[in-house]
C-alpha cells in the first residue's frame, strides 16, 4: 500500500472511530449525525495533522489489556488517594523521583508519562532528556520498581524506541 492509500485508510479510520464516538455520546438522529460527520472529519484533519500515521507503531492486540489495566489503576488510585485522605494519621513521605525511561521524548512518552501518573500516589510533572520526574506521595513505597513493570506493560502496545 503506497503512502496516499495509507493515509486515506488511516483517515478512514479515525473518521469512523470519531464518528462513532459521536454518535454513543449524541445518539443516532440524522441531523446529528451530519453534524457528527463533519465535527468527525475536522477531527480526522486535525489528528493526520498532529499524529501522522504510520510514524508511531501501536500494536492494536495489545490494547485491550492495556486499556483494562488503565481501568483498573484508575479505581486503584482513586482508593488509595481517598484512604489517604480519609487516614490522615497514615505517613507520608512525599517528594520527587526522577525515573529513566527508554521511550525517547515525543507522543509515546507522553502516553507513558499520562497512564503512569494514574499509578498511586504518583503524578509526571517534568520530561527532560534524563527522563520523567514524578511527584510521588510516598517515597517509602517502591515507585521506581512499580514504573519499570508499567513500563514494561505499557510497551507492549506502545513499542520502546531506543534512546
Amino acid at each position: 500500500m503506497g503512502i496516499i492509500g495509507s493515509l486515506l485508510r488511516a483517515a478512514f479510520l479515525r473518521w469512523v472511530g470519531y464518528l462513532t464516538l459521536w454518535a454513543a455520546l449524541i445518539g443516532l438522529d440524522p441531523l446529528d449525525l451530519v453534524v457528527g460527520g463533519l465535527a468527525a472529519a475536522v477531527a480526522t484533519w486535525a489528528s493526520l495533522r498532529l499524529l501522522p500515521p504510520g510514524v508511531h507503531p501501536v500494536r492494536p492486540a495489545a490494547l485491550p489489556g492495556l486499556v483494562l489495566r488503565f481501568l483498573g489503576q484508575s479505581v486503584s488510585a482513586g482508593i488509595d488517594v481517598a484512604r489517604r485522605v480519609f487516614s490522615p494519621s497514615m505517613p507520608l513521605q512525599p517528594g520527587f523521583l526522577q525515573y529513566r525511561t527508554n521511550y525517547r521524548r515525543g507522543p509515546a512518552r507522553n502516553a507513558f508519562a499520562s497512564i503512569t501518573s494514574l499509578l498511586p500516589g504518583t503524578l509526571a510533572v517534568g520530561d527532560d532528556e534524563e527522563g520523567l520526574l514524578y511527584h510521588c506521595l510516598d517515597l517509602d513505597q517502591p515507585v521506581a520498581a512499580e514504573l519499570a513493570s508499567e513500563e514494561a506493560d505499557v510497551s507492549r502496545a506502545l513499542p520502546r524506541a531506543a534512546r
